[in-house]
């Protein structure tokens, strides 16, 4: 009975990781007005989408890990309009927003800066520009010029704070709002 059980729970888990993508529409509904990415998740950060989706403390921000490149260096998530995520008024609770992009940064600049560095989010402030009303949509991208660019200045000196733009848009691009998230990055000594 019990290993029944644990077959059809492995079945539709896997109809949920392959299924959707194949369905009219997905493909906007998942990744919004950025497209479909260029690469191909790898199996690594395939796992890695997966236990960001399950991490109970983004899991309750309404939020989803939609893409995560191989090298890890661009990330989408995507926060819809729902039950969860839905204020008073009708639009997305602005603290959703906030939270959805909160350890994102910072996760990309650890596993792309290696174990040499202290990585750590100091600060965080959001602007909002319209209600959001439909899905929104975020996109993270970490170049290797930035990465280049933070381990020169760190050569130099103690630590380096660096701002990041993040743009909440929904399906056209609209921007309804930006965040701006400082990230502590030091040397190990």
């Amino acid at each position: 009975m019990f290993s029944l059980t644990l077959s059809a729970l492995a079945a539709v888990c896997l109809l949920c990781l392959f299924v959707p993508r194949f369905l009219p529409g997905a493909q906007k509904r998942r990744f919004g007005p950025f497209g479909k990415p260029t690469r191909r998740e790898s199996f690594k950060s395939r796992i890695a989408r997966l236990i960001f989706n399950c991490f109970p403390c983004f899991w309750g921000s309404g939020g989803k890990v939609t893409y995560i490149a191989p090298d890890l260096r661009e990330v989408r998530v995507r926060l819809p309009l729902g039950l969860r995520t839905r204020n008073y008024v009708g639009t997305i609770f602005g603290g959703r927003m906030f939270a959805c992009t909160d350890p994102v940064l910072m996760l990309i600049l650890i596993q792309n800066l290696g174990k040499d560095y202290i990585v750590w989010d100091k600060a965080g402030s959001i602007r909002f520009r319209k209600p959001g009303k439909s899905t929104l949509y975020a996109q993270f991208i970490v170049t290797e010029s930035d990465l280049a660019e933070i381990r020169s200045a760190l050569a130099v000196q103690e630590k380096l704070d660096r701002t990041f733009r993040i743009n909440l848009v929904d399906g056209e691009g609209t921007v309804h709002a930006e965040l701006d998230r400082v990230v502590n990055m030091r040397r190990k000594t």
